[in-house]
């Protein structure tokens, strides 16, 4: 399973998506597809700019809400319709009986959507199933969600080619984060709530059960035989600088759930690494590919070969302008 997740609105998210469908076998592979929001209106409903729509071959599963269904353009046939019902109806799963297009408007909740992908990958016969997401939904493209990851950037971020590489980098930096060797890979040991000490043998300690962490919420002598902290719930910069500020003395590694539990900003990050601070994860995000956009919105175009040359060298993987190479095709 894949999720395409864009950094932000108008990267190209959408495009990549298409040309991922266009690209898998014809005959003999079956992929199911859909969205943790709403893909493939023709309309952007901020800027008012047009957007590509979601192209569907023939055999194709996909699930939509029973709104978009009703208005999708594309023969098909009936498949499942979930019980549980959506700001859009219930969701119905299909198969497209001829090429054509359809909104996507799939399950709002992470859990929802984990249990859709298993039906489609082992029910209804799916060889790959991918989502269309975004990071403000960064929870679709956890690792608990989807086995691999593809990222969309572009110039709606950034008109400028020096900030958009650094924004994107460290992007790419908190997902390609490294899994903790303080933890063995017995899921069952790990909590599922709370701030915890763990020792050098992997033993958990509860150190804050809920509420608000802060330097007079634990003392430094409960993090003397740390060997690093987990926390089960978001990684803040406030958490941050505060477990910083608590184990001056020593280096200390933080532990997350996977990279989509970090929201915190570049220089607090920095700052954290530079005390000497690790930041690691539980289950590591599978990092597939970087698709860049370099048209914004608002009509400014950016350098496509210069952003590509850039944005790979400063990640070390291939980056690819989507509409370029299908232009050169």
């Amino acid at each position: 399973s894949i999720s395409v997740v864009g950094l932000g609105k108008n990267t190209g998210k959408t495009e990549c998506l298409n040309y991922i469908l266009n690209r898998l076998p014809a005959e003999g592979f079956t992929v199911a597809v859909s969205s943790a929001g709403i893909d493939g209106e023709t309309l952007d409903l901020v800027t008012g700019t047009s957007k590509p729509e979601i192209f569907l071959r023939r055999g194709t599963l996909f699930a939509t809400s029973e709104k978009h269904y009703r208005e999708r353009r594309i023969l098909s046939e009936l498949i499942d319709i979930s019980n549980r019902k959506t700001s859009l109806g219930r969701v119905v799963t299909a198969r497209a009986l001829s090429h054509g297009k359809s909104q996507l408007s799939g399950h709002p909740t992470t859990d929802a959507l984990k249990r859709w992908i298993e039906r489609a990958l082992e029910v209804f016969g799916a060889d790959l199933a991918i989502i269309d997401g975004a990071l403000s939904r960064v929870s679709i493209a956890s690792p608990a969600v989807t086995e691999g990851l593809i990222l969309s950037t572009g110039a709606a971020i950034s008109a400028s080619i020096d900030n958009l590489v650094f924004k994107t980098a460290f992007m790419v930096e908190l997902i390609n984060l490294e899994r903790t060797s303080v933890v063995g890979n017995n899921e069952d040991s790990i909590p599922a709530n709370g701030i915890w000490s763990v020792d050098s043998n992997s033993n958990f300690s509860l150190l804050l059960k809920g509420g608000v962490f802060n330097s007079d919420s634990i003392h430094p002598d409960d993090v003397s035989d740390t060997k690093a902290i987990f926390i089960s719930g978001a990684l803040t910069d406030r958490f941050l600088n505060q477990v910083r500020s608590l184990c001056l003395d020593k280096d200390i590694e933080i532990i997350i759930r996977d990279f989509s539990k970090a929201f915190i900003s570049h220089s607090n990050f920095s700052s954290f690494k530079k005390s000497g601070g690790r930041l690691s994860v539980l289950n590591r995000s599978k990092l597939l590919a970087v698709c860049a956009n370099p048209v914004s919105p608002e009509g400014y175009i950016l350098d496509s070969e210069r952003l590509c040359s850039r944005l790979s060298s400063a990640i070390n993987l291939p980056v690819y302008d989507i509409r370029r190479i299908r232009n050169e095709a």
